[in-house]
């Protein structure tokens, strides 16, 4: 049964070097930055110039110059001179950035190959993936390793993240990488997951990585928060969800991910609870994700049809929708959910990148073996594959981009989803459209200047 359910920032006076330790940092011949102190005079810094054989001045924002050096001297020589000056505040080298390497962890998912994830997780490196090597290492670079600092609530049948009771915990899940949930459900503070869907998306997001163990996270570094909304069974009530909404907005989460939907038949005027939290949560500015819905239909379904909610479709390894994929007006983004290709023949890309009928890979990542087996645990892949597992793609993607503090300190909302629907990879017929949305979630376009 399917699940239905660089940016290097850097001034131009002088740019990070990622090398190793052992190597001198590279600079460019022929030049050097100055600062003079505040209040140096245009003869002094003439003079200065003149005595260290500089010149050719150009201001740099923020203060300093850009100077060209003159006589047939070394850049450390200049530097060494223009040091020795008292109206000289700083003198360095105009160092040179690269753009930072791939990041391929070490862990071996099915064999012992270090790095043999990347043989079954396609949604994160495969070529309709969401190239999660580069995004890994712009967020690095950034200061925010897998997206340190930010917090995920994942509003699902719960998570195996503690032994207590008859439940285990993940064995490739870091426990420093779990805040307070709630378990809505049974209406106590351990929202342990008796089903299995939880925690495999939750692994999606903030799966240990680079431990030599199992799979990847695409946002390894973010911390969860697990709200139980959905029984052993799969299946919750819109009071329950609400209240969990509420809880994440109220105690800190950047981003709710809501892998679950109602029939596409339930409207807005149904579950107005749910509606009242979403725009609580608005406010509180944290943004949320949810899943499209698995009925193949012509509508989104509920909660990711309300206001303030990224609606997130799912796409197969060939870059297709999947064939269980609802598409609609409110859709926003798709990313990887496994699966068959839909039968789309009404545009030129669908023609010629998909195979309907073909059964294509899901996703996989570490959860119990089988259904409520809470203290079995393998690289389970078969019946994952839905709007369910697309969706904690865009929220770990929105995680690495709130981390890097690519655009602030404290972005807002509605500035993430555009950031990411702004560098999403275009798919289907060119622009927006229904089934696409504005396209494949691409984290490292949305890290990138």
């Amino acid at each position: 049964m399917r699940r239905r359910l660089l940016a290097l920032a850097a001034a131009t006076a002088a740019f990070l070097i990622l090398a190793p330790a052992s190597e001198a940092a590279e600079y460019v011949p022929g030049r050097v930055v100055v600062k003079y102190r505040d209040g140096a005079p245009r003869v002094v810094r003439a003079v200065v110039q003149r005595r260290t054989g500089t010149g050719g001045s150009r201001k740099l924002p923020g203060g300093p110059r850009l100077l060209r050096i003159l006589r047939n001297r070394s850049v450390p020589e200049t530097l060494a001179a223009l040091r020795r000056h008292a109206n000289v505040e700083y003198a360095v080298p105009d160092y040179i950035a690269h753009a930072a390497a791939p990041f391929y962890p070490n862990d071996p998912g099915f064999g012992s190959t270090p790095a043999g994830w990347t043989n079954t997780q396609w949604d994160l490196a495969g070529p309709n993936g969401v190239d999660a090597p580069n995004a890994w290492a712009e967020v690095a670079a950034a200061g925010a390793p897998g997206g340190a600092g930010v917090t995920v609530a994942m509003l699902d049948t719960g998570l195996a993240y503690e032994d207590h009771g008859r439940f285990r915990k993940a064995p490739d899940l870091r426990r420093n990488r779990v805040t307070r949930g709630f378990d809505f459900v049974d209406d106590d503070r351990h929202p342990d997951d008796e089903n299995g869907h939880g925690t495999h998306v939750s692994m999606t997001v903030a799966e240990a990585t680079n431990n030599g163990l199992a799979l990847t996270g695409l946002a390894y570094g973010a911390k969860i928060m697990p709200l139980r909304v959905l029984d052993r069974e799969g299946a919750g009530d819109a009071v329950a969800i609400s209240r969990a909404i509420r809880y994440a907005a109220a105690h800190g989460a950047d981003i709710i991910n809501m892998s679950l939907e109602f029939d596409t038949s339930v409207t807005a005027s149904q579950i107005p609870e749910i509606v009242s939290a979403v725009r609580y949560a608005h406010r509180k500015h944290v943004l949320m994700v949810a899943a499209a819905g698995n009925e193949a239909d012509t509508a989104v379904a509920y909660p990711a049809r309300t206001m303030h909610v990224i609606a997130v479709g799912a796409t197969t390894q060939n870059g297709c929708q999947a064939d269980y994929s609802n598409s609609g007006s409110g859709l926003k983004l798709v990313a990887p959910g496994g699966g068959s290709d839909a039968p789309n023949t009404d545009n030129p890309y669908d023609q010629q990148h998909c195979t309907p009928g073909v059964e294509e890979p899901p996703i996989f990542q570490q959860t119990f073996t089988r259904d409520g087996a809470v203290r079995s645990f393998g690289l389970r892949g078969s019946e994952y594959e839905g709007t369910s597992m697309a969706s904690p793609h865009v929220a770990a993607a929105a995680a690495l981009l709130i981390a890097s503090k690519r655009l602030g300190s404290h972005p807002s909302p509605a500035a993430v989803e555009t950031r990411l629907e702004q560098t999403a990879r275009d798919m289907g017929p060119p622009g927006y459209d229904t089934r696409y949305g504005f396209g494949l979630v691409q984290p490292t376009a949305a890290l990138g200047p």
